[in-house]
């Protein structure tokens, strides 16, 4: 999944001009960040763990970038009361301000 929808990635993002993006899962994650170095943001080494909540702030040649971690929002999650509708509106919430947007 990760490199057969990576190409669609890399394009995506050459369309726009994020300046926050919420990943969904540690697998989103992992994925993401060799993305997002690969397209001019610096990514730390060790790369950042992922975390629900967890927020990185990355220095690139197109701009700063946010990246928020949010556990995915699967039935495992929600069901269980691991991951709650306030959990994920608060990482929303930041991302939108982060970006500017409230």
């Amino acid at each position: 999944e990760r490199d057969t929808c990576g190409r669609w990635l890399r394009r995506e993002l050459a369309l726009l001009a994020p300046r926050a993006v919420v990943v969904l899962g540690a697998f989103g994650w992992q994925s993401l960040l060799p993305v997002l170095a690969g397209e001019g943001w610096a990514v730390p080494r060790p790369r950042p763990r992922f975390g629900h909540g967890a927020r990185v702030s990355l220095a690139g040649e197109r701009g700063p970038l946010e990246l928020f971690g949010c556990y995915h929002v699967s039935q495992q999650n929600t069901f269980t009361g691991r991951l709650t509708p306030a959990m994920v509106e608060e990482v929303l919430r930041a991302a939108a301000t982060a970006a500017g947007l409230l």
